[in-house]
């Protein structure tokens, strides 16, 4: 098949590509900004860099001499700054430009560090939100500079005219905006006011905020951030702190914790959470850039073992992303992220060291975070494993406490386990911790290192077993025929019998069957069901001497002491049955298949048999 003859343009010639706007803008809208709401943030951001500039050229400038102004009467919105202003020739280059940044002009890229904006697109999210937007604006690098006016639209079009200089009395730069129809709910005054408290109310420069009504304009930031206040004592800064994270979070903190890292120009401060939060679960974090609020859920600005507190902190020199709605993850925050969990081990460790009341209440809510922490840093382990609590059979309990008591420290591997041996352990004197839940089997086994007295071990059964008393000669004979019966009944499930005697005389029996025994079980069985075959062998080639389960009958017992008596074979192995299921259920571990129809069967038939006793 043959190509029809097509033009081509001749070697060498440069093209532009034509940009669709109102694309464009669908695009960052649904895949760069978060929500509509951030085109306020983009005019603050652009106003406070313009700012920025102007005391650039004016550095003895008061702080206070150039701020922002916010109007909003429900048919425009408006900001006006009081900044180094826009020529005509930076408004075509900057503003009829996608993607580049004013700050970029006249060696503004030297000191890009005083900037908030890095990206240059800010602008365009007002399309997100009106059709068309009207820039009027003077530059302050020329005292007769003229004003110069441009109007984009969302079309792609714009124009562009120089107007006298009387037509702003002033530099610096004027943005409005007509709001669609569909944009009321983000550009009514009401919502306006509150999206400036929201993005600015730490920034360093005034801005006020008027509703058209002829007020006067109410400050959107009236006051610095609550670290950068000075106070008349220490309680009174301690309280006012605190009364700002619950302000911005919604809790009443535990404890607030000052973050300054200078080498970052970072301040701000860390609420400890009051109650357990689910383990892994990370809060969302406000950060500042600046003064402005770059995002509410930056999760990357703390480790994850830091998931007890929230912070909110303003920066310097953190880098945003291009939407500017979290941090770009670069070695400057990562290296801040470490220093701030270095501010939170220390808080750990002085309260530690002073204040006992307050780190009782933060290891009773947030334990799980300690020992996270704990399992990686030795220093906090060395401070607070002795004080951190366990389930042990001596009831909830720190190892400290515990360890007074029980110089030999056993420890199970599961949930499962403790659960079995737990009412046994207890009343045979063994002091047994609960290694079940996550980090406490490895953060027990490390307890030597803090308490050298300590000796820690696993838990087996043939520790258990060996602290039950063995039943007298003559009782062990008269059961041996319900105790052959008895094996017979539960060689299915390869579990011995025992008869022995212990505390509490409650218990009629326990079984003692590890989680790893039932493992190999099942892979002795599956390698005995495919002999010969290539799974088969493999399974051979692992194969060890089963471990078998052991059903230990309590003597002290009223019922074991009835059903050992039992001289009919079938009841006599019933009841047997029976004691099993009931030990496996006491067991609170999952039960097969074969082990719930035992249950089920074995009580059909004692309750078969005593209907027949009574009739």
């Amino acid at each position: 098949m043959t190509l029809p003859d097509t033009p081509l343009s001749p070697a060498g010639t440069d093209r532009t590509f034509q940009v669709d706007l109102r694309g464009l803008v669908d695009l960052l809208s649904h895949h760069l900004y978060s929500s509509p709401r951030v085109y306020l943030r983009e005019l603050l951001q652009n106003a406070v860099d313009a700012l920025t500039a102007r005391h650039g050229l004016e550095p003895a400038a008061p702080a206070d001499a150039f701020g922002i102004r916010l109007y909003a009467n429900g048919s425009a919105v408006r900001v006006e700054d009081d900044g180094v202003g826009l020529t005509e020739a930076d408004v075509h280059t900057f503003l009829a430009t996608i993607g580049r940044s004013s700050k970029r002009a006249e060696k503004i890229a030297e000191q890009r560090g005083d900037f908030i904006g890095q990206f240059g697109i800010g602008l365009l999210s007002c399309f997100l939100v009106a059709d068309e937007i009207h820039v009027l604006s003077r530059s302050a690098r020329t005292p007769d500079a003229p004003a110069v006016e441009w109007r984009g639209r969302g079309d792609g079009s714009y124009t562009v005219r120089t107007l006298p200089a009387s037509a702003r009395s002033r530099p610096g730069t004027t943005v409005t905006l007509t709001p669609r129809a569909d944009a009321g709910e983000w550009t009514r005054p009401a919502q306006v006011h509150a999206l400036a408290r929201h993005f600015g109310s730490l920034l360093r420069h005034p801005v006020t905020f008027d509703d058209g009504t002829g007020g006067p304009g109410v400050p959107v930031n009236p006051e610095p951030a609550p670290w950068a206040r000075t106070y008349p004592t220490p309680g009174a800064r301690s309280r006012a702190l605190a009364a700002y994270g619950e302000e911005v979070f919604g809790f009443t903190p535990l404890d607030t914790i000052e973050l300054d890292l200078p080498a970052v120009g970072l301040k701000g401060i860390a609420c400890v959470l009051p109650e357990a939060v689910p383990a892994g679960r990370r809060h969302g974090h406000r950060v500042h850039v600046k003064g402005m609020l770059l995002s509410e859920q930056a999760e990357e600005i703390l480790p994850e073992w830091a998931f007890f507190v929230r912070c909110v902190v303003d920066a310097e020199s953190l880098r945003p992303t291009a939407s500017r709605e979290s941090l770009y993850e670069d070695d400057t925050l990562a290296a801040v992220r470490d220093a701030l969990a270095e501010r939170l081990r220390a808080w750990i460790a002085r309260a530690a060291a002073s204040d006992p009341d307050l780190l009782a209440r933060f290891l009773q809510a947030h334990h799980l975070a300690v020992k996270s922490l704990a399992v990686h840093d030795d220093e906090i382990l060395r401070m607070l494993l002795p004080w951190l609590p366990f389930e042990t059979t001596d009831g909830h309990s720190t190892l400290d406490e515990f360890a007074r008591t029980h110089r030999t420290v056993l420890v199970t591997s599961s949930v499962e386990e403790f659960r079995q041996v737990a009412a046994i352990a207890s009343a045979a004197g063994l002091g047994v911790v609960n290694g079940g839940y996550t980090y406490d089997r490895q953060l027990v086994h490390r307890l030597p290192e803090i308490r050298p007295e300590v000796s820690v071990a696993d838990l087996d059964p043939a520790t258990l077993t060996a602290h039950l008393d063995p039943v007298d000669r003559e009782t062990e004979l008269a059961a041996a025929a319900y105790l052959a019966l008895a094996r017979d009944a539960l060689a299915v499930f390869d579990c011995d019998v025992a008869l022995r005697t212990f505390q509490p005389a409650s218990a009629p029996a326990l079984l003692v069957d590890s989680r790893e025994a039932r493992h190999e079980r099942t892979r002795s069985q599956l390698a005995r069901e495919q002999e010969g075959g290539l799974w088969g062998d493999i399974l051979g080639s692992l194969r060890q001497e089963a471990p078998r389960a052991q059903l230990i009958l309590n003597q002290r017992n009223p019922l074991v002491r009835t059903a050992v008596a039992i001289d009919e074979p079938e009841l006599a192995r019933t009841s047997a049955e029976a004691l099993y299921g009931q030990a496996a259920l006491l067991s609170r571990r999952p039960l097969r298949p074969a082990e719930s129809s035992l249950i089920n069967r074995s009580f059909l038939d004692l309750l078969a048999h005593a209907l027949r006793k009574d009739s």
